[in-house]
């Protein structure tokens, strides 16, 4: 089967990250095996994962049952709070990597920052020491701060190559995005399309996008996450939408579109607080 090849974004310690890849969440085992290997058919590289949403195993299938080779796989998993500290994130690596069925991870996160436990210095600290031994590649965040972020710094003197948060264009993080681009940190979306928002995809400027390019609005979206550099996971388990999906790549939005659909930003209505949430 033809497919399309997603892009790359460049990190910071020397790999690269498709632009967009495959979010898995809810997907059970049993989903996760059916429908990754049909993702990599349509041209998927990039599977996010982790050990809260308890499909690894299921992904981990799906990619063996796929039949490409792993070098040209980009496998990201996340681990839980119970695991911030240095060692302990070692022990949650080798626990991901078994149900996985595989020998390194490409990009490790710490899934949330957990700052009431106040151990995610500690959990970054362990991130690190895994990517120097090769089974981590690339080392990164999810849902963390510009105060999350500068504590790090300020204790360990590095940075994630990678945070991904919440962001979609009625929750455009510009603060945290700003701080992304001044550090060097490539951002990743979850939930580009809006948390469960279909006032999102049938907003007008969504819309008349969609229909001056021949798209669906959901295209458009997605477009809008790509041709700002980010990279981002939308996740979904149907045929005909995974490959949408996918095919975003051979249009390009105006400034114009691209500030119109941005304007539909609602400051941090809707956005997951990291102070109170979190695995």
């Amino acid at each position: 089967m033809s497919h399309v090849v997603s892009p790359t974004v460049p990190l910071r310690h020397g790999s690269a990250v498709p632009a967009l890849g495959l979010g898995t969440w809810p997907m059970d085992d049993n989903t996760a095996e059916r429908v990754v290997p049909l993702a990599v058919d349509l041209g998927y590289r990039l599977f996010d994962t982790a050990e809260n949403y308890r499909n690894e195993r299921g992904v981990g299938a799906g990619l063996r049952a796929a039949g490409v080779p792993r070098d040209h796989l980009f496998v990201t998993t996340k681990f839980n709070a119970k695991w911030h500290g240095r060692d302990l994130a070692r022990q949650a690596l080798e626990d991901s990597l078994e149900r996985l069925g595989i020998d390194y991870v490409d990009l490790l996160l710490v899934h949330w920052p957990n700052p009431a436990q106040d151990r995610y210095v500690e959990a970054w600290q362990g991130v690190l020491d895994l990517r120097a031994t090769g089974r981590v590649r690339a080392a990164g965040v999810s849902n963390f701060t510009p105060t999350h972020l500068d504590r790090l710094a300020t204790e360990t003197g590095e940075l994630p190559e990678l945070n991904q948060i919440q962001l979609c264009p009625t929750a455009v993080r510009s603060e945290t995005v700003a701080y992304h681009a001044e550090h060097g940190i490539v951002t990743q979306s979850w939930s580009p399309l809006g948390r469960a928002d279909a006032a999102l995809l049938a907003a007008d400027a969504v819309v008349e996008a969609a229909r001056r390019h021949d798209r669906t609005p959901g295209q458009i979206v997605l477009r809008w996450h790509v041709q700002q550099g980010y990279s981002t996971v939308p996740k979904s388990s149907d045929p005909q939408r995974l490959a949408q999906n996918l095919a975003v790549f051979d249009f390009a939005l105006t400034d114009d579109e691209m500030q119109a659909i941005g304007a539909l930003d609602r400051g941090g209505e809707g956005v997951v607080d990291p102070h109170e949430f979190g695995h």
